[in-house]
């Protein structure tokens, strides 16, 4: 308990999917292979409790999604959950719908990195949870697809009418979210939606890297610019400069700029404080 939690207790084990912390770097393990780790209503809850939990979880600097088997996650449960949407009236339904809306904002809002590790298939809201990432590093075998139109729904779901546009251009957005088609990995590079790609056998590798990296850098400097990132997309270009200046001006106060200066000047590494 620290004075800025109050009472509440970190929950440390989570029972729809399994939860995991090594050093710095937590890991969300989706697992239901025998589903392709497909969503539930439970799984939606406890992933939008964890983002909130998180940044509070002491030492922990990175996060890193993935899943058990052959695919990362092909979205949610047809059965466990669309068998039962039909039957919700109003209220339930959008009590739904916002809460799986809630699991995309946390992703973005949450100030630690999060990595999504993609090898087989990422299909609807496991698509738009690697796209809420911030690095997607995918196995060759990876594949995506924005399929809600192909169940009859909105290629917007989730508030991927928001965010794929700005990464892969309205144009392509546009294709991928109407039409529902799965694209392969190395056609996901070409477009924009992948961070790394890399051999099936060297994904491992290649996120605890990119984990370490992460986990080793100057923590604030990192969670404001993913702050700056996530806020300035609908900003004007004036108010968005004058937030950096702000940021900019407030991270200069702090120990690891000042630490930067004395390592430069040592002709040592910095060693990062976060503070």
């Amino acid at each position: 308990m620290t004075r800025f939690r109050a009472s509440a207790p970190l929950t440390t084990n989570w029972e729809h999917f399994d939860f995991a912390v090594q050093g710095a770097v937590a890991t969300v393990t989706l697992n239901r292979p025998d589903k392709l780790n497909a969503l539930t209503f439970e799984a939606y809850a406890d992933l939008r409790d964890l983002l909130a939990e998180l940044p509070h979880h002491p030492g922990v600097k990175v996060l890193v999604i993935q899943g058990e088997g052959r695919g990362f996650c092909g979205g949610g449960d047809v059965n466990e959950i669309i068998g039962e949407l039909i039957a919700m009236k109003a209220d339930d339904l959008m009590k739904f719908t916002k809460m799986t809306g809630d699991v995309i904002r946390a992703m973005r809002e949450c100030p630690i990195p999060i990595i999504v590790k993609v090898h087989g298939m990422a299909a609807g809201a496991g698509a738009v949870v690697a796209l809420a990432a911030d690095f997607r590093v995918v196995g060759r075998s990876g594949r995506f697809a924005f399929l809600f139109t192909k169940v009859g729904l909105s290629g917007g779901d989730m508030g991927a009418a928001y965010l794929l546009p700005r990464i892969v251009g309205l144009s392509r957005a546009t294709s991928l979210l109407m039409l529902g088609d799965t694209i392969g990995a190395e056609e996901a590079d070409r477009y924009g939606l992948v961070s790394r790609l890399v051999d099936d056998d060297a994904l491992d590798e290649a996120v605890d890297t990119l984990a370490g990296r992460l986990a080793d850098g100057p923590t604030l400097a990192l969670s404001q610019t993913k702050s700056l990132l996530t806020r300035e997309l609908d900003m004007s270009m004036s108010s968005a400069m004058e937030l950096d200046a702000m940021t900019q001006a407030l991270l200069m106060t702090t120990d690891d700029h000042a630490e930067f200066h004395a390592a430069f000047n040592s002709g040592r590494p910095p060693v990062w404080k976060g503070q």
